[in-house]
């Protein structure tokens, strides 16, 4: 049996790429360990659904850039000892990292040398990340090492992964192999948000208000103050309408201090922090899902996992109008709106809110521009990347099979 490691600087609970990644190797017939951070009260190690979790006790804070640099130091460090350790009782075929940060692909060097091949899934572009969040100019010499990181990173690497092809489109400009590059796009997993293997079943239209949801962590960079103005502005075209935001994040309590301000505390609801498992059942109460995010050089490359969960359970979104987001979706299958642009994204809410048959036709189009890039899509790209990493010999052969897992996996999904 062969056996996997993936490193995830994240606590892996509630990292839900990693956890797709990791499940769908054990569904295929890896061993799969884990190395990651350790959420408060959880055990050093354990197992959750046949993967085997190995954990760090170092809390990961949105804080200052010394900060990261501090925990990314203690991780890579860690996982630099923990990993060849780890190799000698597994036989690692593939460790797969996952960043940020990007030089954390170095961390398995020595298991590379036992014979490990490498795997880096780049789950942000550092350079515009660290632009967007320390409001970092473009043309600073940390944004330049970033790069040079980024490089060598890459070129370190067996193969690379990338969210979307407008990133992969950005790596390549800067210095990567298209070859060696494969998407692997942040969807959703179907599973959690059907019943028995249907999808799911929509409640009764008066069974809750007309509400617009937004579940995720309250961030600046997700324009939920935006939301709130614009339902401040439509409400009055929509008796009846509520807005529920839940999560949890710094801007709480400005947020809440907003609703109060406008006199919005009995239709804007913010729930804080609900469980994974509950996620599923506040999407099918709902209306529309709404994502408001702002655009800057980072945010014009997301892709965020959120749209996939909407549209999954057939709600009509309300987007803003980025770069990466209208790449895969078409003006008939989300309701676009100008970033930052409170009139706008009123505008969207008050259409929706009005037009049954829109919210419809919306959410079927939505599914159908979906499908190419569904989980089952990518999962089964994932496997038949690993399959190709450790044998690729084999793979590139003419007609070559895939290998006994992937195989019967496939036969089993697809």
């Amino acid at each position: 049996m062969m056996s996997v490691c993936i490193l995830d600087h994240s606590v892996y609970e509630f990292d839900t790429r990693v956890r797709r990644k990791a499940e769908a190797l054990v569904a295929a017939g890896y061993t799969v360990d884990v190395l990651a951070l350790r959420q408060p009260g959880a055990p050093k190690t354990f197992v959750l659904n046949g993967v085997t979790v190995h954990t760090l006790s170092l809390d990961k804070k949105r804080a200052s850039l010394p900060r990261y640099v501090f925990e990314y130091a203690a991780f890579f460090l860690w996982a630099f000892v923990k990993t060849p350790w780890l190799m000698r009782q597994r036989k690692y075929a593939i460790v797969d990292v996952n960043t940020l940060p990007d030089f954390l692909i170095f961390a398995p060097a020595i298991a590379r040398w036992m014979g490990a091949r490498l795997i880096l899934d780049m789950h942000e572009i550092t350079p515009e990340f660290y632009q967007s969040k320390y409001r970092i100019a473009s043309t600073s010499w940390l944004i330049g090492l970033m790069k040079v990181i980024e490089r060598v990173s890459m070129a370190f690497a067996d193969e690379v992964i990338t969210i979307t092809e407008p990133i992969q489109d950005l790596l390549v400009s800067r210095g990567l192999a298209r070859s060696k590059s494969t998407v692997v796009m942040n969807s959703a997993d179907e599973a959690r948000f059907t019943l028995d293997g249907r999808p799911p079943v929509h409640e009764a239209a008066d069974a809750s208000p007309f509400a617009f949801i937004y579940h995720g962590t309250l961030t600046e960079i997700y324009g939920l103050d935006i939301a709130i103005e614009a339902f401040n502005r439509a409400q009055g075209q929509m008796p009846g309408a509520e807005l529920w935001i839940l999560g949890f994040g710094p801007e709480e309590d400005r947020l809440k201090a907003l609703v109060t301000e406008r006199g919005l505390t009995a239709k804007v609801r913010i729930l804080g922090a609900v469980l994974a498992s509950e996620v599923p059942g506040w999407l099918r109460r709902s209306a529309a899902g709404i994502l408001p995010m702002r655009r800057d050089v980072f945010l014009d490359f997301a892709f965020p996992n959120k749209l996939s969960e909407y549209i999954i359970t057939g709600k009509p979104v309300i987007v803003s109008r980025l770069k990466t987001i209208r790449r895969y979706f078409s003006e008939e299958a989300l309701a676009f709106f100008e970033p930052h642009n409170t009139a706008d994204l009123a505008k969207q809410m008050v259409r929706l809110y009005r037009n049954h048959r829109l919210r419809e036709r919306l959410a079927a189009r939505a599914r159908r521009e979906y499908t190419p890039i569904s989980w089952d899509v990518m999962k089964a790209r994932y496997l038949r990347l690993v399959d190709s990493v450790i044998d690729p010999l084999r793979h590139n052969a003419p007609n070559a099979p895939a290998s006994e897992a992937v195989r019967q996996w496939t036969t089993e999904q697809l």
